[in-house]
């Protein structure tokens, strides 16, 4: 059983014609995700399945990922999954600031404007009760695990560095919408002058 939610409608029909969306029970809804409003989709889709919390949560809407879950208070999983932008690096506690209606390519055509450091997520882990655990191979999602299983599944976390360094994608575009396969430096300096807004840092 599981609730997905994206502002594409194409993705959602996508979703509804595989067969993973029948064989495990899954309800696929077009939504533009904001702060304000993911409380209400969550709760809705709750209610409807009587349901009072679920297991695991992820988040990854290229874009404003840190202010939703920083609002997100109507569940809370034993897991949490959340996109990072690697290029911020290890040390800022930072994500881009809020606009309900952020789009990564409307905030630069790159496309690499987008979410928050890992740093910052996990100080807004760590404010909301949950643990970082670590996150996947390609340096994209950060995984986190509520406070209460942290005697139940043991874990070891790498330096933050190496989190980041491991992120190697070439997805960048140019002004005509191409990918221009920036790497290293390159996708930073690409970005650098772009505003950014700094997260409070419960770490300590």
């Amino acid at each position: 059983m599981g609730f997905i939610m994206d502002g594409s409608a194409t993705h959602i029909e996508s979703i509804k014609q595989d067969g993973i969306y029948w064989k495990h029970d899954l309800e696929a809804q077009c939504a533009f995700i904001t702060k304000d409003n993911i409380n209400t989709l969550i709760k809705q889709w709750l209610d409807s399945r009587k349901l009072d919390n679920i297991a695991i949560l992820s988040i990854d809407i290229d874009g404003v990922d840190y202010f939703v879950w920083e609002a997100i208070e109507c569940v809370k999983p034993a897991i949490v999954v959340v996109e990072y932008n690697a290029l911020f690096g290890e040390s800022l506690c930072v994500s881009v600031p809020y606009r309900a209606d952020f789009d990564r390519f409307l905030a630069h055509h790159s496309g690499l404007y987008f979410g928050a450091s890992i740093k910052a997520l996990i100080s807004l882990g760590k404010s909301k009760g949950y643990i970082f655990a670590g996150a996947d191979s390609s340096g994209t999602n950060a995984f986190f695990i509520h406070q209460s299983l942290e005697s139940k599944l043991p874990f070891s976390t790498a330096p933050l560095q190496e989190y980041c360094s491991t992120h190697h994608a070439r997805q960048s575009r140019d002004t005509f919408g191409n990918l221009s396969f920036l790497q290293g430096d390159e996708r930073l300096k690409a970005i650098k002058h772009l505003p950014l807004h700094t997260c409070k840092d419960f770490s300590h």
